[in-house]
């Protein structure tokens, strides 16, 4: 009877206390600025959760897991205080590309030593760099960005504030692995991340049918690239790149095919004899190039075709030179605008009436990208598709990998 007095009380506790550990969050979002346009969460829990059941399941990684921490040190140890939820903002009014996020640091010496240990550089005032990655610490916090433009506003604003706005967690995400969520105004729009074994889902809709039925419908297609697009996606992809192409262009349908190439590249240099006369040189390498196809419909080809010329992009031999792969041809037609590369020919395939880009995975094109470390080598080596869709008002990208004995959260 004491035993039991005992070990109820003791089980109550552990049950608070994994309740507290694995399930409860601080949703206080204190670290988004009020200009920000766009927000990524990653619920670090369920992404904790997720791998700790997958490395259970696959006792095979366990010694592989033990090694990469100790060699690469681990997060848990580096000195930051791991948030419930990391959060990840742009900018309104700056480059894509720019993207920060702010963290709490429960030893600011441990993590200069931990930013040391994986090789970033000491800038001097508290910055190091590495690579394309930014950090610079201030007091217990640290800014981390793909750029350092923002880091004086960002600094001004979120870290010498008397008071930030807090924002709730809800407002961005429900139950999933992460987040993208569009700010404009009071309106967002949120699309969940989902983590899968063998792909990652980024969706505004719960229903998976659509994204299936697409990703069927081109499962036999070959090519690097497959484009099809109606005017309402030319007009967001061309708003998302602060471009107003699709308006002025009156463009209707957008449909494009592409492989990719590895061909010899002449490079023709000078050099100096003994008599100093000017000797060319030529030498050769290895660079790959797209061939392609694309076709743009427009309500008024001619219209579209004075577009372009007034932006100087077809000069005199109809060559377009707004795509910087060449040699290229330019026509026009009563219906559409042609664009092709002149070196290999490439046939469109059939249209299947939908919006969708496909790109996939080529050895070609992670083996050209000689900026990338090994380790994004490997894992771009590792996917096999990304397919972006969107029917009425459902919108996703799904990035497939390939099959594996490990699920992703144990590979990537």
């Amino acid at each position: 009877m004491n035993k039991k007095k005992i070990i109820v009380p003791l089980v109550l506790l552990l049950a608070v206390a994994v309740y507290f550990v694995v399930f409860h969050k601080n949703k206080s979002l204190r670290y988004i600025p009020e200009n920000a346009d766009a927000v990524v969460l990653i619920d670090i829990k369920k992404v904790t959760g997720q791998y700790l059941f997958s490395l259970v399941t696959n006792p095979s990684h366990w010694s592989a897991s033990q090694s990469k921490g100790k060699s690469s040190g681990s997060l848990k140890d580096s000195g930051i205080r791991i948030p419930d939820f990391l959060q990840i903002f742009h900018i309104k009014d700056t480059k894509f590309s720019e993207w920060y996020s702010i963290l709490e640091l429960k030893d600011p010496q441990k993590f200069i030593a931990f930013l040391k240990k994986q090789n970033f550089v000491d800038k001097g005032n508290n910055r190091f760099q590495k690579d394309q990655l930014f950090i610079m610490i201030n007091g217990d916090h640290c800014v981390a960005g793909t750029s350092n433009l923002a880091f004086e506003s960002i600094q001004k604003k979120l870290l010498k504030a008397s008071s930030n706005s807090v924002r709730d967690a809800d407002l961005f995400i429900h139950n999933t692995t992460g987040s993208i969520s569009f700010i404009s105004g009071q309106k967002i729009q949120n699309f969940s991340i989902e983590l899968h074994d063998n792909e990652i889902e980024i969706k505004n809709n719960s229903n998976s049918e659509i994204s299936n039925a697409i990703a069927s419908k081109l499962q036999n297609e070959n090519h690097f690239l497959e484009v099809e697009l109606d005017k309402e996606n030319i007009r967001n992809f061309s708003r998302f790149f602060n471009k107003n192409i699709a308006d002025s262009t009156q463009i209707e349908y957008f449909k494009a095919t592409a492989d990719l190439e590895q061909i010899n590249d002449t490079i023709i240099s000078y050099e100096y004899d003994d008599n100093f006369n000017e000797v060319e040189k030529k030498t050769f390498q290895k660079i790959t190039q797209p061939n392609y196809i694309l076709t743009i419909k427009s309500n008024d080809p001619g219209k579209t075709w004075e577009y372009f010329q007034s932006k100087k992009w077809i000069n005199s031999e109809n060559q377009f030179t707004a795509i910087p792969f060449q040699p290229n041809q330019v026509s026009r037609n009563n219906d559409d605008v042609v664009i092709k590369s002149t070196r290999t020919p490439v046939s469109f395939s059939p249209p299947i009436k939908e919006n969708y880009i496909l790109i996939k995975n080529n050895a070609l094109l992670y083996s050209s990208l000689k900026m990338l470390s090994n380790t994004e080598k490997r894992i771009i080596s590792d996917i096999d598709y990304v397919l972006y869709g969107n029917k009425s008002r459902d919108y996703w990208v799904k990035i497939k990998a390939k099959n594996g004995e490990l699920p992703l959260i144990l590979r990537w």
